[in-house]
Order: structure tokens, then sequence, then C-alpha cells
């Protein structure tokens, strides 16, 4: 079965189960000293809007948005993102840039010198992760691989009318859930992601 058609599979009560309480982590939030947006041409909007509420109840100093030019548009999803931002209230100047990453792990990579450049790796002791709910974990499971020492929160939006726990009862949110829950195991044995939280 290739990876497509496993992603279109009807998954066990067990592994719904699995999947709700292993991947779908959420975290307590706190103030942090970085907003890590990783790209998306999903829900931009709802991801900004959700940034601009985090800066507006003072939840972070500082963000860095990552992510190239994906096919269809002249412009990087940073750039894209960024200008959202901005327009939604967030000053320019609190926003770092990274321009080419065009997957999860080259978000974080491109991005530590940047945010070592602007603010110093050493000076930045906690980070929020903010992308999308099917990615879940592997966010800050693939900043924990680059960046071990800072302290990671999880913050996922969707635009879906499904609740989060009830995923697996839409087939598009179920697709996209599998696809990326399938990911987990390969890229851990791969070292492109370290487990996170705990061991």
């Amino acid at each position: 079965m290739t990876a497509m058609d496993r992603s279109r599979r009807l998954p066990t009560a067990d592994e719904i189960a699995e999947i709700n309480r292993r991947h779908l982590i959420e975290t307590p939030l706190a103030p942090a000293d970085l907003l890590f947006m990783f790209g998306t041409r999903e829900d931009v909007a709802l991801r900004v809007e959700t940034a601009a509420r985090l800066w507006r109840e003072g939840y972070f100093g500082w963000s860095i948005v990552s992510g190239g030019v994906t096919p269809g548009s002249e412009q990087s999803e940073c750039a894209i993102i960024k200008a959202a931002m901005v327009e939604a209230g967030i000053p320019a100047q609190r926003i770092l840039e990274e321009h080419r990453a065009m997957n999860t792990g080259a978000n974080v990579i491109l991005s530590l010198p940047i945010i070592d450049a602007a603010l110093g790796l050493q000076n930045i002791r906690s980070v929020i992760c903010l992308g999308n709910t099917w990615t879940a974990r592997r966010y800050p499971m693939t900043l924990h691989r680059h960046w071990p020492e800072v302290e990671k929160m999880l913050l996922t939006v969707d635009s879906f009318a499904t609740p989060r726990a009830l995923w697996h009862t839409d087939a598009e949110f179920r697709r996209r859930m599998l696809h990326e829950w399938d990911k987990i195991g390969p890229y851990k044995a791969k070292g492109f992601i370290a487990e996170w939280p705990g061991a």
C-alpha cells in the first residue's frame, strides 16, 4: 500500500485513541521569547489571526516566519504570512524572516542561524510553535531535534468544522492526520525529529 493509499485508510479505534493521546498534544501556553510560525498555504488567515491575538495578549516578544516559494506563487510563504501579520498589528521589526524552507526540517535548520544572528540563541529560553492541527507534535519534535535546550510549547489551528478529537469522522481531516502521523516513525528513524515531550 502506498503512502497516499495508507492516508486514505480507516483507522482502528486503538489508532484513533493513540493519535489523540500522542500526536494531538496540547501544552499549556505561557509567555514565550519567540513565536515560530511554520510556513503554510492552508488556513493562513486563521494562523495570522491567532498570532495577532497572542501578540496582543503578550505571549511573545519576537516571531520568526519560515517558508519558501511554493508552486503557483511568486511570493514566499514567509512574505505572504509576514505581510498579513503586520496588517494584523504585529510590528514588522519584531518579525524575523526565512524565505527558503520547503519542509518542516528546513524551517528549523534555516531559521536557527537567523534567530541566532538577530537575537542570540542563548537568549531564547522558550518558543511557541504555531502550525496546522494535523502536523501537531511534529513541529516541536523537529525543533527539539535541532534545538533541544529551549522550552517548547505547541499551539495548532485548523478551519475544519469537525471537533479536533473527531478528526477521523471527516474524510479530508482524516487523510491529513494519517498522512502526518505516518511520518513520525520513519522521520524518527532517520534522525529528522526527536522525541518530545519526555523521553
